[in-house]
């Protein structure tokens, strides 16, 4: 999962996924790392505690506006 984690970061350190974008879904995630989906979930409950994400009910997981890591 370490390595989930560290590629979505750079995803969003580098623009891939801006501040305020949403992510896929996670299923397209696990498609795309090709992990389970609860893989994904873990790794985006651990962004989300560190405040790199932030989670909108009924519409996903978007980047947060103050990620800039």
């Amino acid at each position: 999962m370490d390595e989930l984690l560290e590629d979505l970061l750079k995803k969003i350190k580098n623009g891939t996924y801006p501040p305020g974008s949403q992510l896929p879904s996670g299923r397209e995630l696990a498609d795309v790392y090709d992990v389970s989906q609860s893989t994904i979930s873990r790794a985006v409950a651990t962004l989300r505690e560190q405040g790199v994400l932030v989670g909108r009910p009924g519409r996903g997981v978007f980047v947060a506006e103050s990620s800039r890591r």
